[in-house]
């Protein structure tokens, strides 16, 4: 570490920018027409409950190989045959994207824009999850001046290729980024790679962003 103060906040998206489908499962069984309880995986919330969970945090199968196996699941549970992660998102989550925006990220990423911080985010499915015209419909993103998102770039987290290119669009050596995710490999690979990390907790967002603005002097206030 060279000492340089941060200069730059970088987030995972899914689980830290939105709510995760672990939350939002009533939603889900109400937008799909399914029995209150019917979504019973809990994934980080309760790992007992999710012997799938358990077998990627193992890193048995990837967390796309998750996603893909829970897709297909639900798609069956509404009789239709889903293949892609962003019809399960889309079809859970209806047209609001705003609504799946934790309060508390939002309100973390104000402060940090406002107070001169440099915004990324460095995502391993952002488009491939949520869609191509999510971004367009969320105005929150417009404050990111990049988002490397591996839909594109085919290089996933923890790779340190993935975190060599946030570093690379910013113009910032890697030790003047904060980066958050709500992956431990993917937090164990940033740091490796020489970045300032938070490992965020989806069950205490506003904690994990108070750390997060804590690198660069600021609060969650």
């Amino acid at each position: 570490m060279s000492g340089r103060s941060p200069e730059a906040l970088v987030l995972d998206f899914g689980g830290v920018v939105t709510r995760t489908l672990f939350e939002t499962h009533a939603l889900t069984e109400q937008a799909l027409g399914l029995e209150p309880g019917t979504l019973d995986w809990r994934g980080p919330f309760d790992p007992a409950s999710d012997a799938l969970w358990r077998s990627m945090q193992a890193d048995e199968i990837s967390e796309r190989d998750y996603w893909r196996t829970r897709t297909r699941e639900v798609g069956q549970l509404a009789g239709e045959d889903w293949q892609d992660m962003s019809t399960f998102v889309q079809r859970a989550r209806g047209a609001d994207p705003q609504a799946v925006v934790r309060a508390e990220a939002e309100r973390a990423i104000r402060i940090a824009h406002e107070a001169g911080m440099r915004l990324a985010i460095l995502s391993n499915e952002l488009d491939l999850f949520y869609g191509g015209s999510f971004r367009e419909r969320l105005p929150l993103l417009k404050l990111f001046e990049t988002i490397v998102d591996a839909t594109y770039t085919k290089v996933l987290k923890p790779d340190r290729r993935a975190y060599a290119m946030v570093g690379e669009a910013l113009k910032l050596p890697l030790e003047a980024c904060v980066f958050v995710d709500d992956q431990k490999r993917n937090v164990d690979g940033a740091r490796a790679a020489g970045m300032l990390t938070v490992h965020f907790d989806v069950a205490q967002p506003a904690r994990s962003y108070a750390e997060a603005l804590g690198h660069f002097g600021l609060a969650l206030s």
